[in-house]
């Protein structure tokens, strides 16, 4: 795709600016690293553009920290004091979703993730976002903690103008299908091969 030219034109009827601004179903796959680290970026373009975004971490540990959900959260206290960009929030399962109060309660990973999928499910019907990241959600798909058939229709089928971007390994291969952009990430070489850990400032 040289300068952004498409490979191909399909007749759909449609002009060019409708068919370029048609909501995405984006995937980042493979066994490598860079998957959130990409959907991250694409949010700053976002934020950049005025959008709403929606960031929802799945799997995450609640002491895990990542320098991303620094940024962009600073990024959206910014939007609320001077307007500029657009709103930012930021949900991690491992830390409690913010619109549970289950306090007291003992912790369950996978009807936590159901919550928050249907949480997200509420949020497309009401078109509240423009950009959903779903960080790591691969995997509650892949153990059965939501169900593959409905993520893949209420995706496929949400409403308006709302991008997502889903994130993990292993994605399934229905949620692939439906994808308008899947990327897989792919080891040629990592530091870690030779010894050396992750380092603050790169990989987190």
């Amino acid at each position: 795709m040289p300068q952004g030219t498409p490979i191909a034109i399909p007749a759909d009827g449609l002009t060019t600016r409708q068919r370029r601004e048609q909501p995405l179903l984006i995937v980042h796959t493979g066994e490598n690293k860079g998957k959130s680290t990409a959907a991250f970026g694409l949010a700053l373009r976002a934020w950049n553009a005025g959008w709403s975004i929606g960031v929802f971490q799945f799997v995450k540990s609640a002491r895990w920290k990542v320098g991303e959900e620094g940024a962009l959260t600073a990024l959206g206290r910014v939007h609320e004091q001077t307007g500029e960009g657009g709103p930012v929030e930021w949900h991690k399962m491992g830390a409690g979703w913010s619109w549970s109060r289950r306090a007291g309660t003992e912790e369950n990973h996978a009807a936590d993730a159901a919550e928050g999928w249907a949480e997200i499910k509420r949020r497309l019907a009401a078109q509240q976002h423009d950009l959903y990241v779903l960080d790591e959600f691969t995997y509650p798909m892949k153990w059965g903690w939501v169900d593959v058939a409905e993520v893949v229709a209420t995706l496929r089928d949400r409403p308006g103008r709302q991008h997502v971007v889903i994130t993990g390994r292993t994605a399934h291969p229905d949620l692939i299908d439906a994808a308008d952009l899947v990327t897989e990430m792919t080891k040629v070489k990592h530091p870690m091969d030779v010894g050396r850990k992750g380092q603050r400032g790169i990989e987190w």
